[in-house]
């Protein structure tokens, strides 16, 4: 008996011990499936399969499949068009990044099994808490963008004035920065509903943005804003292994993102202000690499390597590209600058109190064939400028433009005008450009950028016989250190060797400084319009030592002309300048009158109804009449004849 019972307390225990291991092998299988249902619906998973089959989609060999002709030629077109969207979506082209993503959402939504449940697995959607500075910004963004289009991210910056000075911690001082807890904020007053739909987009744009796209910033480089830039503030990863060595305390602060890096660096100009996006980061000093190796592509620009450690390229939109590497700078950095040829309006750009006589008197020059300098620092808006003056050039006149990267792109504006924009290339320097361009009947001649030696001679030499007359931007202070900085340009490029003879070279051909000014707030004004005005000395040599009986006076007579050429070559003053518009206390004051020879010229070189109209704009500000024209004279002339003949 007591045999049996041990018997069944062993069956017993085995059972037990069977059920007891089947149930934990079904708890794990269970647990695995979960895990990798988690893991199958991650941003990560789901990129590395989008790759996976946009690879199989253009490399599949079609001929080998079977197709019909019909269908053969169908999938060959797809299959062409999926080619050169996915190319052209790295140069920044809106309509290809549109065609792509579209075919991600299909790819994730019909093969993939993307549905409701399963889509907040990517991004903690329906989970506030757990949504990154980041995926709350991709959110508002999208659906600001829903609405407001490009213009999504100046809506949300004005709507909660992100874009004004503020103290941040670990800051001494106040500055631009936008802040992940303002995002929240903003976030929490937002309180948006967001259908399936539109979370599936948003993952597909995180997932397209970090496969063909230029990470953090992709969406943010396609908003109506001046420009954004990548790399330039944070420890670079050359810094990290230094600090190791001397300061373990630091180096913590480090790996705890305490302290910013180089990957953690996004800024964007708004509105004449740089902001730092503080919420934003590119992640890994690799995917920042990824940004700057892609982002200025357009056009086979050649290759940015070690030894040639920076590119400058336009992208697709037009917008200007700098890219830079190591060793040439301390880490990989890059440069977007836009320029909205749209808003490009004298109307739109001057606008404080005594702008229509500003207005009027910038037309007015461009009219009247004047050379005209545009100067100032950067970001303070000379190429805009520069495209709203070019909107009074008559439509008789061509124009030719010369730029080390296209970024006026005036034929978008007027396409009907005859235009044609020149670049220097690694194989045609900047001064055959401009042999070209004297031999293609171009009557007005730009310059988008005389930052060096070379672009200064061609200038000039543009300004003496190449053109009627031109326009050109310089980074010059001063009206002073403007003559001074081309005058030293042409004797460094070879072309003078005497200062005073290249001094006077410039002062002949310069009429006037147009000089723009962006203020600490981001405001950007018209500082003042300067005249240039050459000083025409006469030589007052005199033959008195003809008229002298003896030696000594001959030799009084001869060191007093000899006293004249001294001073003409030494001291004598070459230019006089004078402010005809000033910007003070907030509006434009006219200050001084324009010179009588350039009046005269520029009323020669209107037509009659704009003739007529300078004539009492000269009249209006400063009470006098503008002398005759070459053809009024002309008129005069043949009048006076005519009546000595009936005489």
């Amino acid at each position: 008996m007591v045999n049996i019972l041990l018997i069944l307390v062993i069956i017993i225990i085995f059972v037990a011990c069977i059920w007891w291991y089947i149930n934990k092998k079904k708890n794990e299988v269970a647990e695995k499936e979960i895990n990798v249902d988690d893991k199958t619906y991650t941003l990560d998973m789901m990129r590395a399969y989008i790759k996976r089959r946009l690879d199989e989609i253009t490399k599949v060999n079609l001929y080998d499949i079977g197709l019909s002709e019909e269908e053969l030629k169908r999938r060959k077109n797809k299959k062409y068009e999926l080619k050169k969207a996915l190319k052209g979506c790295t140069y920044g082209d809106v309509n290809d990044k549109k065609y792509v993503k579209e075919l991600i959402y299909e790819l994730l939504y019909k093969d993939y099994g993307i549905d409701e449940t399963n889509v907040s697995k990517a991004i903690p959607f329906d989970i506030p808490s757990l949504l990154t500075a980041q995926d709350k910004f991709d959110i508002l963004l999208y659906m600001y963008k829903k609405e407001y289009g490009y213009e999504a991210l100046t809506e949300i910056i004005k709507k909660y004035d992100l874009a004004e000075l503020k103290y941040v911690q670990g800051e001494a001082k106040p500055c631009y920065v936008i802040t992940a807890e303002e995002i929240n904020d903003i976030y929490e007053r937002e309180n948006m509903i967001l259908s399936f739909q539109d979370k599936l987009n948003i993952v597909v744009q995180r997932i397209y943005q970090h496969y063909k796209g230029y990470s953090s910033i992709d969406e943010i480089r396609d908003m109506n804003i001046d420009g954004i830039s990548g790399g330039v503030s944070g420890l670079p990863e050359s810094f990290l292994s230094q600090v190791a060595q001397t300061d373990g305390d630091y180096l913590e602060q480090i790996t705890e993102y305490r302290v910013p890096r180089a990957c953690d660096s996004i800024w964007i100009m708004f509105q004449g202000k740089s902001i730092r996006l503080a919420f934003l980061s590119f992640g890994t000093e690799a995917e920042l690499k990824r940004v700057c190796q892609n982002i200025y592509k357009y056009n086979n620009p050649g290759q940015l390597s070690d030894t040639n450690g920076y590119k400058i390229n336009e992208m697709k939109d037009g917008s200007r590209v700098v890219v830079v590497r190591p060793s040439m700078s301390e880490t990989w950095a890059f440069f977007v600058r836009k320029f909205d040829v749209k808003r490009a309006t004298l109307e739109q750009i001057v606008l404080f109190p005594g702008y229509e006589e500003t207005i009027d008197l910038l037309k007015y020059l461009v009219k009247g064939a004047r050379i005209v300098s545009l100067t100032g620092e950067q970001g303070c808006g000379k190429t805009t400028m520069l495209m709203a003056m070019i909107e009074s050039i008559y439509e008789t006149l061509n124009l030719r433009i010369t730029e080390t990267a296209f970024e006026l792109h005036l034929r978008k504006i007027y396409p009907t005008r005859n235009i044609l924009s020149m670049r220097e290339t690694e194989t045609v320097s900047g001064q055959e450009c401009l042999d070209v361009q004297k031999k293609t009947d171009g009557s007005v001649n730009i310059i988008g950028e005389v930052a060096t030696d070379p672009v200064a001679s061609w200038m000039i030499q543009s300004a003496q016989v190449a053109s009627k007359f031109t326009l050109f931007t310089h980074h010059a202070k001063t009206f002073p250190n403007l003559v001074t900085a081309l005058r030293n340009s042409m004797l460094r490029s070879g072309v003078f060797t005497d200062e005073q003879t290249a001094e006077e070279q410039v002062v002949q051909v310069l009429n006037f400084d147009v000089h723009l000014v962006k203020d600490f707030r981001g405001r950007r004004y018209i500082e003042r319009i300067t005249e240039c005005i050459p000083v025409e000395e006469k030589t007052k040599y005199t033959f008195d030592h003809r008229n002298e009986k003896t030696l000594e006076g001959k030799f009084d007579k001869f060191f007093d002309n000899a006293t004249q050429y001294f001073q003409k070559s030494t001291d004598r003053e070459l230019y006089t300048y004078r402010n005809i518009i000033e910007y003070v206390d907030g509006e434009y004051i006219v200050t001084n009158r324009i010179s009588d020879k350039n009046l005269i010229e520029m009323k020669n070189n209107m037509n009659d109804e704009d003739q007529e109209k300078f004539e009492k704009f000269v009249e209006k500000l400063w009470g006098v009449k503008v002398g005759l024209s070459s053809v009024e004279k002309i008129k005069e002339t043949s009048e006076k004849s005519t009546k000595k003949n009936k005489n």
